[in-house]
């Protein structure tokens, strides 16, 4: 089918309506794909009008890149928008060490060029925001990227909005990936509005409840391999709880003629045009499902119902990991910049 395009922010960037995750490729919810089995399920997604691609150095880490940039060299370059990011220099379930610092946002990318065998990156995210390194620093070496040709557009993810309105003078943001789906909404009331405001894109991920409204953990039980053993949301007592969101939705998708997952993709698909979720997957039944979501269409009165139907069901437990909550959007700002009176006075 074809995928409507849609500008993501106002620099210009230009991609399909639906984007594609490719984190889950490389084993983080189920055991690794093959090269083979990865790059066909993104040939199919390019196929069938998915332009938009997401991965991150984190993501293997880096086996993620190399397996996109296989993809890409079957692929017509100037028709694909590659997303990749930065800022995470090393990760496991207790800590997570990242980097804002200048230095470390140049070689990174120079990194992941080579890893993806492209010329340039599309979109280039800070994949989490470093609390010790001003915003300023890092998006002013990001600017340099772009200036050099290396880097089209510039995006943050987990930022708060002191952070988006400092980055953003500095050099304008496409777009903003956030966690975002039915059952976590807490981006609407603040960096919603001021994303618009400035004109930057809304990329939800996890736009699925990393897979619990595909059926994970109701219809299916969790893969022993992935790591949502570990999500509080997927937890002994919280699931149960949950559940009846799931089970309600689900009631809710006959009257629609679609599955639970699409009825959930669409309702983030129809909260705005400048809204792009990248849904992932390692599926290629599950990837023609959440295309077909695009086909769902929902009046404003079918969003008031659906929106409502999860506020009636309190959602059980966190939305991130156990020792990860310290790195979302409401725990991180960064040091004010330290302008050149400052660095004189500090002398």
């Amino acid at each position: 089918m074809a995928i409507t395009r849609v500008k993501l922010g106002t620099q210009g960037l230009e991609v399909s309506k639906l984007g594609f995750g490719c984190m889950g490729l490389t084993g983080v919810y189920n055991l690794p794909l093959t090269d083979e089995a990865g790059i066909s399920i993104i040939k199919h997604a390019f196929d069938n009008g998915i332009t938009f691609f997401d991965t991150s150095d984190a993501y293997g880490p880096h086996t993620c890149e190399i397996l996109l940039g296989k993809a890409l060299k079957l692929l017509p370059r100037e028709k694909v928008q590659v997303a990749t990011k930065f800022g995470i220099v090393s990760y496991d379930a207790n800590n997570v060490e990242v980097s804002g610092k200048p230095e470390f946002v140049r070689a990174s990318c120079e990194a992941s060029l080579k890893r993806l065998g492209t010329e340039y990156i599309d979109l280039y995210y800070q994949h989490r925001v470093d609390k010790n390194t001003p915003i300023e620093e890092t998006i002013g070496e990001l600017k340099k990227l772009v200036e050099e040709g290396k880097v089209k557009y510039v995006g943050l993810s987990e930022a708060s909005p002191d952070t988006i309105r400092r980055a953003h003078a500095v050099h304008p943001i496409s777009a903003l990936q956030m966690e975002w789906s039915l059952w976590t909404r807490e981006i609407e009331p603040e960096i919603v509005p001021l994303c618009r405001e400035l004109g930057i894109g809304i990329v939800p991920y996890s736009p699925l409840g990393r897979g619990f409204f595909g059926g994970k953990g109701v219809l299916e039980d969790l893969s022993p391999n992935t790591f949502l053993h570990f999500h509080p949301r997927f937890m002994g007592e919280n699931l149960e709880k949950n559940k009846p969101v799931f089970m309600q939705l689900e009631s809710l998708s006959k009257k629609h003629q679609c599955t639970t997952a699409q009825l959930a993709l669409a309702w983030v698909l129809h909260q705005g045009e400048d809204v792009v979720p990248i849904p992932g997957t390692t599926k290629i039944k599950n990837l023609d499902d959440n295309i077909g979501a695009l086909k769902v269409n929902l009046s404003k009165e079918d969003l008031e119902e659906i929106t409502e139907l999860v506020k009636e069901n309190e959602v059980s437990g966190k939305r991130t990991f156990f020792n990860h909550e310290h790195l979302t959007w409401r725990y991180v700002n960064t040091p004010p910049a330290n302008t050149s009176a400052q660095k004189a006075e500090n002398k």
